[in-house]
Order: structure tokens, then sequence, then C-alpha cells
């Protein structure tokens, strides 16, 4: 089943019906029992996100306090701008 069969059946009710109506009771079971893993799963990755995403805000926040209370900024850390090439590059990269 491709996934936009599986989007379609998504999306609309009445398209699951159909759906549902070519399986068994059996095989209705097991594919709800296989969504609902695919559910805890996919919560499962949302919550680790979500928990990593708070500690690298935790660990930014951190080092910015420490920049502030060493006296520093943004600027002292940075020595150069980086320079950025104007133009195009040749078409034709090594003729002479």
């Amino acid at each position: 089943m491709s996934s936009e069969t599986l989007e379609r059946i998504a999306r609309n009710k009445n398209v699951a019906r159909a759906a549902a109506r070519q399986l068994s009771m059996e095989q209705l079971h097991k594919l709800a029992e296989v969504i609902g893993e695919v559910i805890e799963q996919k919560k499962d990755e949302e919550i680790q996100r979500q928990e990593e995403e708070a500690e690298k805000a935790r660990k930014l926040a951190e080092i910015r306090e420490q920049i502030t209370e060493a006296g520093l900024s943004l600027d002292d850390l940075v020595t150069e701008q980086p320079t950025r090439k104007r133009g195009r590059p040749p078409k034709n990269g090594s003729k002479s």
C-alpha cells in the first residue's frame, strides 16, 4: 500500500471504512494493534526530541550566562567575520 493511499485513508473516514470492509475482524484488530504501536513509537520519539531541544536550550542559556558573567560579548568570541566571495564561479573551471 502506498503512502498516498494511507494518507487518503487517514484524511477521510468514508475511505477508511471502505478499506476496512475488505479486511476480516482479525485483520482489523491486528491493524489497530500495529497502528497503536506506531503511535506510541511516534509519541516516544517526539518526547525525546522535545527533551533534547530543552537540554540544548538550557546549555545555550548557561553558556550565554557565562559569557555575560565574564564580561564578554559574542563579538569578542568571533575575531573576524567570514568573507563572502562575490560574483559567479567561472563556467569552465581550469581553462587558461
